[in-house]
């Protein structure tokens, strides 16, 4: 079984690769778990900010490594708060300020322009020099809410109503969020790459 380190500190996102990884040939292993302290994420896109904190991750650890950078793009925001979703608020990972930003941002917009989408990007580096990670994106395309719907999941969740869907992606059964996400999408492709590396 190959040992990767998963450069992510977010509860939530963890609890998800934990179900998203379980039928791997990976142990994962958080990194804080190993010392390793998230890095600061300067890049311009998804793409880079994935690979800043895998490689950071990797090198530290002396692992392979696994990331994800991941957020909420709002078409009427013009992408926002995107790179900067968990953040939006001005501090970093408060939810429940991001998501009041958000619907602040929204008031008084129409359902119909309130389209938005989850992205995810998934890189997984073999060392920390690796010049050809494996890098995986998956979307999941919806509107926002005009107020929160759910209990479950974490951060944008309750505020994010997916395509053909009834239940907001707080709403959502784990499993079944599991398999319709960003995360979900991304990780189906990465798992793809990796078969083809090693046909």
């Amino acid at each position: 079984m190959q040992r990767i380190v998963l450069a992510s500190s977010n509860r939530g996102k963890l609890a998800e690769f934990n179900t998203l990884l379980a039928d791997s040939h990976f142990e994962v292993v958080p990194q804080a778990e190993l010392g390793v302290e998230d890095v600061e994420e300067t890049g311009l896109s998804f793409v880079e900010n994935a690979l800043l904190k895998a490689r950071h991750a990797s090198r530290a650890a002396g692992l392979p490594a696994l990331a994800d950078d991941s957020g909420l793009c709002v078409a009427h925001l013009r992408g926002a708060p995107g790179l900067y979703s968990a953040r939006y608020s001005g501090g970093h990972g408060d939810a429940e300020a991001n998501n009041a930003r958000l619907l602040r941002e929204l008031e008084g917009v129409a359902e119909g322009q309130r389209s938005a989408f989850f992205i995810c990007v998934l890189a997984l580096l073999w060392h920390a020099e690796d010049p050809a990670p494996l890098i995986a994106e998956g979307r999941w395309q919806g509107r926002v809410l005009e107020g929160p719907r759910g209990e479950r999941g974490f951060g944008y969740d309750p505020l994010f109503l997916p395509h053909d869907q009834a239940l907001s992606a707080a709403e959502l059964a784990p499993e079944v969020k599991n398999r319709l996400s960003h995360r979900g999408q991304a990780m189906v492709k990465l798992h793809a790459r990796i078969a083809e590396r090693h046909s």
